[in-house]
């Protein structure tokens, strides 16, 4: 990120410009639908406290990286964690990893979405996790001086989280806590500053009309 500076009507202000090059002060907040097998959820970043990691997210999430990937380590009262897996368990290649921004004061509580990462502090790329429980241990300073990187909170759709860490899981290739039946991540999809826009359900199918009659059978 850096400072550019803007001269308009004899003043001086200042422009954040956002690695996207979206202006900054544009959307402090902005907005996904991250579109699952089991149903959509509704995530409010802040771009304010976690400029770096919301960006990071972002350029994923337009990129259409996410969409066809699945979570993949699903653990009840802890998290569901999703974003670098295909179906058939394959790991996608990644961007550079990003500095960790854990403390930025956002905590890892029930319905929060943070950053995966390996045990070097700043080796976060494409995977997260969305809390499912309150995981005071994974704030900063955590066990290793930095801890997990909160970007988020679900805003709607906790339902399906909750549904996702209820499914039965296993182990494949190796790895623990794999949902036994895959949960897709369909898309992931940057909202307008309008809000967020869910497909509607299909309509029911018109049931047939029975006229009565008193003919005789």
């Amino acid at each position: 990120m850096f400072v550019k500076k803007v001269i308009k009507k004899g003043a001086l202000a200042l422009m954040l410009t956002s690695l996207s090059g979206m202006p900054a002060w544009a959307a402090d907040k902005v907005n996904v639908l991250m579109s699952t097998s089991l149903g959509d959820v509704e995530l409010e970043l802040d771009r304010e406290r976690a400029p770096i990691t919301v960006e990071n997210f972002v350029r994923y999430a337009e990129s259409g990286y996410y969409d066809g990937t699945i979570f993949h380590r699903v653990i009840r009262d802890f998290m569901i964690q999703g974003g670098g897996y295909t179906p058939a368990m394959e790991k996608k290649s990644t961007q550079d990893p990003i500095q960790n921004e854990a403390k930025n004061g956002m905590k890892n509580i029930r319905g929060s979405i943070a950053m995966a990462r390996t045990r070097d502090p700043h080796s976060a790329t494409s995977q997260f996790y969305i809390n499912h429980a309150d995981n005071s241990n994974l704030d900063y300073p955590s066990y290793d001086g930095w801890g997990y990187a909160v970007f988020g909170e679900v805003v709607d759709g906790m339902d399906v989280v909750d549904a996702i860490a209820s499914e039965p899981t296993g182990v494949t290739n190796g790895m623990r806590d794999v949902p036994k039946t895959p949960i897709l991540i369909t898309q992931v999809t940057v909202c307008p500053r309008s809000g967020c826009v869910r497909e509607a359900a299909a309509p029911e199918a018109p049931q047939p009309v029975v006229k009565e009659t008193t003919e005789a059978q």
